[in-house]
């Protein structure tokens, strides 16, 4: 921790980098001096996504409230802890959740409600381009969904003028520059690794396939990539408007590109060279492995993406996290609260995470869905969260919540078992989210899960937005050295991770747990076909 005194100077002058994302279900932002692992101040704003006519969707209205919100008390926390409040910065990154579907038209307007990552209506659309490229297209990324409106016939599709990813849509209006980091940019459409551009031979297919039934050639649709430490526009006035409306936030600031919330999270936790990784866990939960070598064959569980520098990385993404835990977490602060025994959701989450620890090592018996949508991974296209237990399965509170955690890392698990025969060796994965809040818990049954090494640092609960906020400060030394190097030496370079190794009860439970899981995963697709809502 720098001394007040320094800190209040670094503000005053300006040499702070402040990093702001946009999560699926809170906004936050994360101010940082020199000392990149000394966070100054924090802003956080909760929001969640609405499922509207079938379709997941935040209201863009909602983004700019709670951009200013975070804005808002970030600088009252700043006036809070060294009595000033910042007009300038050195440098500002936008980061949010990739993928999805933002479409406008020559006036910059929204063509179609936001139609976010969470979507699994596109599988038609993206087997198709996965058939036409020879390479694997998720239904969540954007051409899945541009695809799947030209196949619908949707109307708005004739007047399309851009696309955009949520991060690369704040970063053009707060700057005028269309361009997205090129992490985020492999999530809307497949990037040439020896050029660090859209893949040439696919956008041409592409344009190919659907000749005559977009107004203009995808290349020109989609924004310009750029790698980490690349300028990325300055803060215009209007820009600073929409932040800090108060007019006190001065225009000219740097941007640094802007990032999907896997690169930051790959910054985050130093995981941006090969045979490192990194495990995020919230809304969704997704594993990033920087690889040796290109995998040998495309997999559907498996997603080529890129690191913020430009290296190839497989993700094995899964729609589904914590979400289900927190509802269940919430249950039990209710019942404390109707049993005049308060407890704030801090202390929820610790004891109840705990409690797991006490758990048999295969959870009991139990099992744990915490399916809110599709799960492609699993095969799902739609999802209901279930708790399954036979009556002769011990069925306690510690095995519960055993089952609750082995439940988030169910299908990442069965994404990184075809990673592993692919040949990928790791040497150990980083973590960060608030899943791992608690120490040492989520922490110690990942490693079981996946059998590997994991570490948790002091700053994985700040995850992406601390991120992006050391992406925004690479600008001034991009061009000195590279990301890697710049985060071991001047970011990392007294690394705090405490490293837990697998444990071999928890390992085979676990195993046991998997077999289990996947074996119960009819039952999952048989809720999900009883109780979908015929049309």
């Amino acid at each position: 921790m720098r001394a007040q005194g320094t800190a209040r100077a670094d503000i005053l002058a300006g040499r702070t980098s402040l990093g702001i994302e946009l999560g699926s279900t809170r906004i936050k932002a994360c101010l940082v001096g020199a000392d990149l692992a000394d966070v100054l101040a924090t802003g956080g704003f909760s929001w969640e996504s609405r499922l509207v006519d079938g379709v997941w969707s935040y209201d863009i209205d909602d983004v700019w409230e709670g951009l200013r919100a975070v804005y808002t008390e970030l600088v009252a926390d700043v006036h809070d802890r060294y009595g000033i409040r910042p007009t300038t910065f050195g440098a500002i990154g936008i980061s949010a959740m990739m993928h999805g579907y933002l479409a406008f038209d020559t006036d910059g307007a929204l063509l179609t409600p936001f139609r976010t990552w969470r979507n699994t209506g596109t599988a038609a659309a993206a087997a198709e381009l996965s058939a036409l490229f020879g390479v694997h297209v998720p239904q969540r990324w954007s051409v899945a969904h541009l695809h799947h409106a030209v196949r619908a016939g949707e109307a708005h599709t004739e007047r399309i003028a851009a696309l955009n990813t949520l991060a690369g849509y704040v970063h053009e209006s707060l700057t005028g520059h269309r361009v997205l980091g090129i992490g985020d940019a492999s999530g809307m459409f497949p990037i040439d690794p020896a050029t660090g551009a859209y893949d040439e031979r696919m956008l041409a297919a592409y344009d190919d396939l659907v000749r005559d039934q977009l107004p203009r050639p995808l290349r020109d649709l989609l924004p310009e990539v750029q790698r980490a430490g690349t300028p990325a526009g300055q803060l215009t006035v209007e820009g600073a408007l929409l932040l800090d409306p108060s007019g006190l936030l001065q225009s000219g600031i740097p941007l640094c590109p802007p990032e999907g919330d896997a690169g930051t999270g790959m910054v985050a936790t130093n995981a941006v060279s090969p045979r490192t990784g990194n495990v995020s866990a919230g809304t969704s939960i997704f594993a990033m492995v920087v690889l040796e070598r290109p995998l040998s064959k495309a997999h559907r569980e498996l997603d080529v993406v890129m690191t913020p520098a430009g290296d190839e990385v497989a993700m094995v993404h899964c729609n589904n996290g914590a979400s289900d835990i927190a509802a269940w977490a919430r249950l039990f602060v209710r019942f404390a609260a109707a049993a005049d025994r308060p407890v704030d959701d801090d202390v929820a989450f610790d004891v109840l995470f705990r409690e797991a620890l006490d758990g048999e090592a295969d959870a009991g018996g139990l099992l744990s869905y915490h399916y809110l949508a599709g799960e492609p991974i699993a095969g799902l296209s739609a999802g209901h969260p279930l708790l399954v237990r036979s009556p002769a399965d011990s069925f306690t509170l510690a095995n519960l919540m055993r089952s609750h955690l082995y439940g988030v890392f169910g299908a990442l698990a069965l994404g990184m078992r075809v990673l592993s025969e692919e040949g990928v060796r790791l040497d150990r994965l980083f973590a960060h989210g608030g899943l791992f809040r608690t120490r040492g818990v989520a922490q110690r049954l990942l490693a079981g899960a996946l059998n590997v090494p994991v570490a948790v640092g002091s700053l994985a609960g700040e995850g992406g937005a601390w991120g992006i906020a050391v992406l925004a400060s690479y600008l001034a030394h991009a061009e000195r050295t590279g990301l890697g190097r710049y985060l071991d030496e001047c970011v990392f370079p007294e690394n705090d991770a405490v490293v837990i190794a697998p444990d071999e009860r928890d390992a085979a439970g676990f195993a046991s747990y998997l077999e289990r899981y996947q074996a119960g995963l009819a039952i999952e697709a048989a809720a999900v076909d009883a109780m979908t809502p015929r049309t």
